[in-house]
């Protein structure tokens, strides 16, 4: 089926093409017969009851040097749209938030990927939480007597910020580091969140599994290796990607995850995975489609794209996912 699909996205004309998921996805749309749309999430706005946005036209090249050709600004109601991707990077804070409140009010017939009530409900580094029992020993905490205590007890930890995105703000600190305090009393001057802690799993020098899922199925995997000395294996800080195949432990950690992903309409998601560890569920704007199809010759985003086609007609909306009632 061809659509029209608008794209709301970090400025399209600045972006590496060869890493990036949401050109990657735009591009399949379009090679597929779809119209294309942009625009910046300060461009979109709720008048006199209508969610409009300044959209732009967009016609995409795989060419590094000369990528895409924008028409000019034109308001338009975002109503008049089949599909939405909701592609901005975090930080997930009050505008990401109100954003997707504008985008929840959209009907059914415009599909809104990922659904944004769900996206404001499923930070990954939270949603994660749900599933205690896949994930390393982690703490959500802004009081320092208890990260010290789970330190105490964890020796070597690992502390995140709680909606921070690329590796941003992680720091690993080790037994024989005096600073914590320091780093906390730094950390919690400018953030008013509370930060993960996880117990830093060693198993990470081989590599951070990014698994991409589609409908709760998942459909491939890349390894993320960071580089000598880094705790971090995240691509946007200098870690290498390298070509993997799912584990049975992989498998497992999916079927658990995969029916919850689905039932909330979380059609676009990537997980972390490190040794045998669930450690974040990425729903807000995932990343790997790219370098996936690279190593594996699959069209991982054209498996996205075949689900859009399977769910369009049964689509139930872009609010709180509804349970189907069973009939006797």
């Amino acid at each position: 089926m061809t659509y029209k699909v608008a794209v709301q996205m970090d400025p399209v004309d600045a972006i590496h093409i060869a890493g990036d998921t949401s050109f990657a996805l735009a591009l399949e749309a379009q090679q597929r017969g779809c119209m294309l749309w942009y625009y910046h999430p300060h461009d979109l706005f709720l008048e006199a009851g209508v969610i409009k946005a300044v959209c732009q036209t967009m016609i995409l090249r795989d060419d590094e040097n000369d990528h895409v050709t924008l028409g000019p600004r034109k308001e338009c109601a975002l109503s008049t749209m089949d599909v939405i991707l909701m592609r901005q990077d975090p930080p997930f804070g009050m505008a990401y938030i109100t954003a997707t409140h504008l985008l929840e009010m959209l009907p059914a017939n415009t599909m809104v990927l990922n659904n944004p009530h769900e996206v404001r409900n499923a930070p990954e580094k939270l949603l994660v939480t749900s599933f205690n029992d896949l994930m390393p020993p982690t703490l959500i905490s802004r009081n320092v007597d208890v990260i010290q205590r789970f330190r105490a007890q964890h020796k070597d930890i690992i502390i995140k910020p709680l909606y921070g995105n690329g590796g941003a703000g992680v720091f690993r600190l080790q037994p024989s580091d005096q600073n914590i305090n320091a780093l906390l009393e730094m950390f919690f001057a400018s953030n008013h969140e509370p930060v993960m802690v996880q117990a830093f799993l060693p198993e990470v020098v081989k590599g951070d599994k990014r698994i991409i899922l589609i409908d709760g199925e998942p459909v491939g995997a890349i390894n993320r290796v960071p580089q000598e000395g880094e705790a971090r294996s995240n691509m946007h800080v200098g870690g290498k990607a390298e070509a993997i195949e799912l584990s049975a432990r992989d498998r497992e950690i999916c079927a658990k995850i995969g029916p919850e992903l689905k039932r909330r309409s979380l059609m676009f998601v990537g997980i972390d995975v490190i040794g045998n560890y669930l450690t974040e569920i990425n729903v807000t704007s995932p990343t790997g489609m790219r370098e996936m199809t690279r190593f594996t010759g699959q069209n991982i985003t054209g498996f996205f794209w075949d689900a859009v086609d399977n769910l369009k007609g049964s689509y139930l909306g872009n609010g709180p996912v509804r349970s189907i009632p069973h009939k006797d």
